[in-house]
This record gives C-alpha cells, sequence and structure tokens, in this order.
C-alpha cells in the first residue's frame, strides 16, 4: 500500500508539471489569459443600441472600449478579467464583458470564459448567464442601501462563484465609470441641504470665485494686435463665477423660481455654472446670436474641455441678494454629464480676449480657478468591504455552531480515553454527532466538502493564490483548515469520521440496518485490500484531468454523491438520485462502502495524512494473534489481520479503542478479568 500512495503522489506531480509546461491546452498562467475582445455584435447585444456600431478601444490606466453610434460615444465597454483580475473559486479567471451608459448605469453584461464547479451543483451555465444578465439597470452612482437592493440574488448552491462574478462586475463597472469621468470620485454634490446666505457670505466661504482684470493688465496683454484696450485703473473684466447645483449656492443668488426653473430643465447628473461680469469686456461676446457658440467662455479640468452653445445658455435679469454688486451681463450655462468632467474637482474657467494683428490674432485668456468647497460636496462612499469580509459578517451564526462543533470534536479526540472508557457516552455522543453533521452541518448550511475544492486549491496554487477566494465561504474555510491540522494531528479520519455529512448519512443508515437485522458481508481481506485502487485511481484522474480540461475533470467529480445527497438534498435528475441510492444500498451491507472503495476525496486526505505526527490508537501484543474482534468490528475494515491500523483507511471512529478499554467486550480484558476472580487468594 506504502508503494501505491508514493506512486500516486508520483503521477499527481508528474501530471501537474508535464501539463501545465505543455501545449496550449494546459494550464496557463493567470497572466496569460487573452482579454475577450467584444464583437460589433455583442457590442448591440449588451448595450441595446442599433448597429452598426464602431468600438474604439482605450488603453491606459483604465483600459476598455468606447462604443460609437451616429458619430457620437453611446456606451462604455469593460472586461472584468481586465479591470479587476477576477478569479473564481476554480482558481482560473472569470471574465465578463459588461456594458455602462454615460449616466454611470449598467446596461448588459455578458458571461465569456468561466471554469466555475458549477456542473457539480447541478447548476447551468444558462442559470449563471441570467444571473450575469440581472446586473443590467444597476446605478452605480445610487445609494449603497439602493443599490444592493438592485441587485440580483446570490445563487444559494453556487454563493463563492456568484458571490465572485457579483463583486468583479460591481468594482471592475465602478473602476471604468470613475476612469471615464461618468461618476464623480467623491460622494457628489449636495443638492438638498440649503441655507441662505448673502453674497458677502458666500464669497468669504469660496462659494463664488473671483478675478478682476484691469485695463492696463488687458493692455499688455493684447498690445501686440490692433487697437488694444487703453492703459489705466478701468475695469477691463470683473469675473465672478460659481457651481450654483447647491441650493445654498443656487437658490441664494437667484432666488427659489429661477433656481427651480433651470434646475428643472438640465438633467439629473448635469450641473450648472453661473458666470456673472461687468467692465469692458463680455464674456459672451456676439458671435453666439449668429452661430449658436459661445467662443469666448470654455472650462478645463485637465485634458477635458467643455464650451458652450445656444441650448445651454440661460439669462439671467437680476440676482437676489440685496448685496450683490450690479453686472452688465450674467449667465447661467449647463455642463452637460458624460464629457469626463468631475464638478467636485478644481477646474478653471478661462474667458478669452482677442485682438487680430499682422501675424494672426493675439489672444489673453483670463483664468479663474474654481473649486467648489467641501461643505457643497456629500462625503466619499466608504468602499465596498471585500466580499469576503461582508460573507464573514452575514454568517456570524454558522461561524458560531462550526467553531462549537470542531471545538467538540478536538476535545473527544485529546481526551479519547476518558471518552471510550464510558461506553454509553461513546455510543449515544457519536450517534448524535453524526446526527448534527448530517442534518445541520450537511443538510443544513451545506458544509460537505469536495475533491473539487482540492483542484482549485492546487490551481490556485499553480496560477495565482489568492487567500479572499476561499475566504468567500467561511463554513467551508474553516472545515478546510481544520482538517488541514487535523491531518498533521489524527489522520484523514478527523473528515472522514466526524465532519463528512455523507460518510454520517451512510454511517447511520447502516446502524439502522443492523438494527433491524440486515445481515453483513465480510468482505476478503485481499479483495478489500485491491478495491481501494479505486478511490485512489479516481482521485487521480480527476486532478490530472482538470490541468487538461476543468469541465471534464468536473463532470469525472461526479463520481461523488455530495452534491446530489447532500448540497441538493436529492432534487435532481432520476441517473444522479438512483446512483446515490445504490452506494447507500450497498452501505446497508457493507458498512461505508463508498468511503471504503469510491470515495476520491478521502483517497486525497489519506495521501498527505502520511505526515501524521502522532499516533493515539493504542494496541496490544495480542491485538492480531489472540484476538479479532476489532478487526471485525471497524467500521471501514482498517485494520488488517495481524492487528496493525492503517492510517491512510482509519476513520477515527474511535470503535476500536472502545473495545479495546471495555472489559464486557474486549476478549483479553475478559481473559484477565477470569484470571484474576481464578486466582486464589492469600488467605486461600
Amino acid at each position: 500500500m506504502p508503494r501505491l500512495l508514493a506512486l500516486a503522489c508520483l503521477l499527481v506531480r508528474l501530471c501537474a508539471a508535464t501539463i501545465a509546461v505543455a501545449g496550449p491546452t494546459g494550464l496557463l498562467p493567470a497572466d496569460a489569459i487573452t482579454v475577450a475582445t467584444p464583437t460589433p455584435e455583442q457590442a448591440a447585444r449588451l448595450t441595446g443600441l442599433a448597429p452598426p456600431l464602431r468600438l474604439i478601444r482605450e488603453d491606459g490606466p483604465v483600459p476598455g472600449w468606447s462604443v460609437i453610434a451616429g458619430g457620437a460615444v453611446r456606451a462604455y465597454l469593460g472586461s472584468t478579467w481586465e479591470l479587476s483580475g477576477s478569479v473564481g473559486y476554480s482558481g482560473r479567471p472569470i471574465d465578463i464583458l459588461f456594458a455602462l451608459s454615460p449616466g454611470a448605469e449598467v446596461i448588459g453584461a455578458m458571461l465569456v470564459h468561466q471554469e466555475e464547479p458549477i456542473l457539480t451543483l447541478g447548476i447551468s451555465e444558462a442559470d449563471i448567464a441570467a444571473y450575469v444578465g440581472g446586473f443590467a439597470g444597476l446605478k452605480l452612482d445610487q445609494p449603497r442601501a439602493m443599490r444592493e437592493a438592485a441587485l440580483p440574488d446570490i445563487i444559494s448552491r453556487a454563493t463563492v462563484s456568484t458571490g465572485v462574478i457579483r463583486d468583479s462586475i460591481l468594482r471592475s463597472a465602478r473602476t471604468l465609470a470613475l476612469g471615464r469621468g461618468l461618476m464623480a470620485a467623491g460622494g457628489g454634490i449636495d443638492r438638498v441641504r440649503f441655507e441662505p446666505r448673502n453674497w458677502e457670505a458666500l464669497a468669504a466661504s469660496g462659494a463664488l470665485a473671483h478675478r478682476h482684470v484691469s485695463m492696463s493688465e488687458a493692455h499688455e496683454a493684447l498690445k501686440g494686435g490692433r487697437m488694444p484696450p487703453e492703459p489705466g485703473p478701468g475695469t477691463f473684466l470683473d469675473l465672478w463665477v460659481a457651481l450654483i447645483d447647491p441650493p445654498t449656492i443656487g437658490r441664494s443668488l437667484l432666488g427659489q423660481q429661477v433656481f427651480t426653473s433651470i434646475m428643472g430643465a438640465i438633467g439629473l447628473e448635469d450641473t450648472v455654472l453661473f458666470v456673472a461680469s461687468s467692465g469692458l469686456h463680455s464674456h459672451r461676446g456676439i458671435a453666439w446670436r449668429k452661430d449658436g457658440v459661445f467662443d469666448r467662455l470654455i472650462v478645463r479640468q485637465g485634458e477635458t474641455v467643455l464650451t458652450f452653445t445656444a441650448d445651454d445658455f440661460t439669462r439671467i435679469d437680476r440676482l437676489a441678494p440685496p448685496d450683490a454688486p450690479d453686472f452688465k451681463e450674467i449667465s447661467a450655462f449647463r455642463m452637460r454629464a458624460g464629457a469626463g468632467f468631475d464638478p467636485t474637482a478644481p477646474f478653471t474657467v478661462e474667458v478669452r480676449a482677442t485682438r487680430q494683428a499682422a501675424s494672426g490674432e493675439v489672444v489673453f485668456p483670463i483664468a479663474l480657478d474654481y473649486r467648489l468647497p467641501a461643505e457643497f460636496v456629500l462625503p466619499a462612499e466608504a468602499p465596498d468591504a471585500p466580499l469576503w469580509e461582508r460573507a464573514w459578517t452575514e454568517k456570524r451564526p454558522e461561524i458560531a455552531g462550526v467553531s462549537a462543533m470542531l471545538a467538540v470534536l478536538t476535545l473527544i479526540l485529546l481526551l479519547q480515553e476518558s471518552f471510550v472508557a464510558r461506553p454509553l457516552l461513546y455510543r449515544r455522543g457519536r450517534i448524535i454527532f453524526l446526527l448534527v453533521t448530517l442534518l445541520w452541518l450537511g443538510w443544513g448550511i451545506n458544509g460537505q466538502l469536495s475533491v473539487v475544492q482540492v483542484t482549485a486549491f492546487l490551481h490556485a496554487l499553480l496560477s495565482g493564490f489568492r487567500w479572499e477566494t476561499f475566504l468567500i465561504d467561511p463554513v467551508i474555510f474553516l472545515l478546510w483548515s481544520f482538517v488541514a491540522l487535523g491531518l498533521l494531528f489524527w489522520g484523514r479520519g478527523v473528515y472522514c469520521g466526524w465532519l463528512c455529512p455523507f460518510g454520517a448519512l451512510q454511517e447511520l443508515t447502516n446502524k439502522l440496518a443492523q438494527r433491524f437485522g440486515l445481515p453483513q458481508v465480510a468482505v476478503p481481506q485481499p479483495l478489500h485490500e485491491r478495491l481501494w485502487i479505486l478511490k485512489y485511481g479516481l482521485f487521480v484522474a480527476i486532478v490530472a484531468l482538470s490541468f487538461y480540461s476543468m469541465t471534464d475533470a468536473l463532470i469525472l467529480a461526479e463520481a461523488e454523491p455530495f452534491k446530489t445527497a447532500i448540497s441538493l438534498r436529492m432534487m435532481r435528475a432520476w441517473p444522479f438520485v438512483a446512483f446515490v441510492l445504490a452506494l447507500l444500498a450497498a452501505g446497508l451491507f457493507i458498512e461505508r462502502f463508498y468511503c471504503r472503495y469510491l470515495c476520491p476525496l478521502g483517497a486525497g486526505l489519506a495521501i498527505p495524512a502520511k505526515l501524521k505526527i502522532f499516533d493515539w490508537l493504542h494496541r496490544r501484543p495480542q491485538c492480531g494473534r489472540e484476538c479479532r474482534l476489532c478487526e471485525q468490528k471497524c467500521t471501514v475494515g482498517a485494520i488488517d489481520p495481524i492487528g496493525r491500523i492503517n492510517p491512510n483507511e482509519c476513520i477515527l471512529c474511535l470503535k476500536c479503542q472502545w473495545i479495546f478499554h471495555d472489559e464486557n467486550t474486549c476478549t483479553i480484558l475478559k481473559r484477565r478479568a477470569r484470571g484474576r476472580a481464578g486466582a486464589p487468594t492469600a488467605e486461600g
């Protein structure tokens, strides 16, 4: 048997190394995954826009594609793999193409690539695709509570995979929206709070920005052109600007009626620039009356430049504050959303003054920097907690319950001599623990480990391990962490004998069968040992096949009945249910039939269990020679004819230890008791 295990380890290592390095069908490093390039047809399906559509690739810190229709950008596309490196539970990339409207709304999402173990849970790719499509209509700039309410529900039997998908879509969509200027990085403008203020108070708070340009300053800037302004102390331009979206600013400047009229005529994400001026120079000019374009006024923010047309303009005739200066011109200009402009970030208002010259045109850009004061900006929404943190918060009752189970099991195994020395406590305690394992841990919270998780872990080690991926399911993480430590202290039996729901189901049904007198089949030892090859061979096949095709490996992993019997509670197609019933029927006559001969997970746990540090199972020299009761009673036939316990097969049920300590059951102890009873006393 040790040779068989060594050969299995060698095969796994060779398959992993060879296939990962081999041809293009092998396991590729995560960074070698090609980002899906959308086609115009896919763009039309995602955005709902009528063709023809043109896609323009945009590289840089936030890569993606712009969708052009009718000569204008109508939507933006992004890839979750490219933007957030989304990796699923299988350790392989999940790639989803999604589309955003200029208003920061998810208007479509499409699953492009995944290798998740959903097939083993009875969930089809169509189910996952429908879940992904459910993100359409999500508005990223909504308050968090409204945004959370609009999200599609996570699929209960694929919480890890669908949780990763949800997290990657949200993070990627937000990244793309911020990168394209579709939403503010902060919390946005406070459009609700109102506090009446006069002109002086608004100016003192920074809500109004001011610049004065004298005639002399303008003369120096324009003297190279024809007819420059005459130098002197007079005013060339006295300029005031403000963003009037906050009611404290806009309503205080314009009055309730004018403010409501202007704000009601713009889009939800548009903003309004207030410009008032006096002096020789006009910030409007007169050319706009002919061509509808205000050529003197622009707004700059980084590389973004906003210009204005007659459709954006509203003339203001008077101001509400009694202490407001007298102005020659007062204007309000709509700044349209979707142009990459962030109204909460600093920007520059520029009024151009020009004069013709022999060599062309002399331009005097009168720039005025403006930043909306922090008091009018809502605090930035705290970033969403990582998905795994939310999962641990939401599943605190399950975490507490599993932790309590593991604590009880630890005490049982550490104090096993005291536990098995009380036969009634041992028998009833074990049955109660197995019932909790089956009913609550298995059917209640789906705490069933699987060989699929072993392959996912191996793939993650080879293609970029991420703790947060495995932390998404707290119950499974706690179980695997405990099992990993238990393998070093006690061997595979920590899980197989106590924490496996399907194993508990087999053992409990077999106890009922024995209670009703069903005969038990004793498999001959030579055949018994050779049948072990099935589970070890199945484990190696699943792991090796996963490096060639995860999909094929997941299909082969259907040899595990856990999904049908535990995760789906028999609510599955009849062939799967029939397979489970056949295994349980065999287990009525051969205790834990599946665990003995077919379980690939048990085989996988047995391999590292060779590193077990302690051996706390007691044996006597007479075991196997003078008495073979433990061999006959062993739950899985892990004791050979000469009394040795095979640690690779032992599930730590402690039945042999109960027999070992029970004077009414152990043949050796009963013989000793008879010897003591028949020995002559000192008085005799």
